[in-house]
């Protein structure tokens, strides 16, 4: 399903990662570990509210080379963001909506990048998005959009 997303300002933490040899197998539940038991989102000034955004981004060419990913939450101020945190601005931009259902810590959402990668979506290759939400609350059955930034 096409959709547009407005202008976002994403704060939260990062890591520059590559799907090459598993390594974001590896750096991106790190990153997640870290957003948790660091209290990240808490820590996170004038948040829109609780929901969660994994960016994908500063792509160096395709999802076969490093990449940027960032843990962060939507904010309506730049105001006062810890010297620690990454802010990225994501301007607004269309994109192919895909929806990720079921345990979201184990294959969920996987398998849904899984079916992007395969597929032949005219990707731009700008930020993609992670959006874990009301519907994630309950990570072992819960439910998260996946935002594929097009052409």
């Amino acid at each position: 399903m096409k959709t547009t997303k407005q202008e976002l300002y994403i704060v939260g933490i990062e890591v520059r990662t590559t799907n090459e040899n598993g390594q974001a197998a590896k750096d991106i539940p790190a990153l997640w570990n870290r957003f948790m038991q660091e209290e990240i989102a808490d820590r996170i000034p004038n948040k829109t509210d609780a929901t969660i955004y994994a960016l994908y981004t500063d792509y160096e060419s395709d999802h076969t080379r490093p990449y940027t990913a960032i843990l962060g939450c939507h904010v309506n101020s730049l105001d006062n963001i810890p010297e620690d945190f990454t802010v990225k601005i994501v301007p607004e931009s269309n994109y192919e909506q895909f929806v990720a259902k079921g345990d979201l810590t184990q294959n969920a959402v996987i398998d849904v990048w899984m079916e992007i990668w395969n597929s032949d979506l005219p990707r731009a290759y700008t930020t993609d998005l992670e959006i874990y939400g009301d519907k994630a609350v309950n990570p072992t059955d819960g439910e998260a959009t996946i935002l594929i930034a097009v052409k």
